[in-house]
């Protein structure tokens, strides 16, 4: 058995969701900030048996895009009679970056 951590950018969070739980299988989704951008992320745990791993990629591949964004570097820089805007740069965000763990053990423990 494996556990799949998916960390996706938030635009791609809802349509991946949507794609795995019609797949059926089941995924908690803990929605995130971080990163170069500090922008919105989700981070999905999904537990899987070995043999359905390339099938959750797979999934995961179909729904989250990389895209390019323009970012400004640095805060504007203001002194004393001058005033400094830098340019924007163009990034590269989204896709996903996916960790795979082996699970040593699990358990459901039902409802009381």
């Amino acid at each position: 058995m494996k556990l799949i951590f998916a960390v996706v950018q938030g635009k791609d969070a809802d349509t991946l969701l949507a794609a795995l739980l019609e797949a059926e299988y089941r995924v908690t989704q803990i929605n995130s900030a971080g990163g170069f951008l500090q922008e919105r992320n989700a981070t999905f745990l999904i537990g899987v048996d070995d043999e359905r791993v390339e099938h959750v990629l797979r999934i995961i591949k179909q729904n989250c895009y990389t895209r390019t964004q323009f970012v400004n570097p640095l805060l504007p820089i203001m002194e004393p009679g001058e005033f400094y805007v830098p340019n924007p740069v163009e990034v590269q965000v989204g896709g996903a970056a996916v960790f795979i763990c082996e699970v040593s053990r699990f358990e459901r423990i039902p409802a009381a």
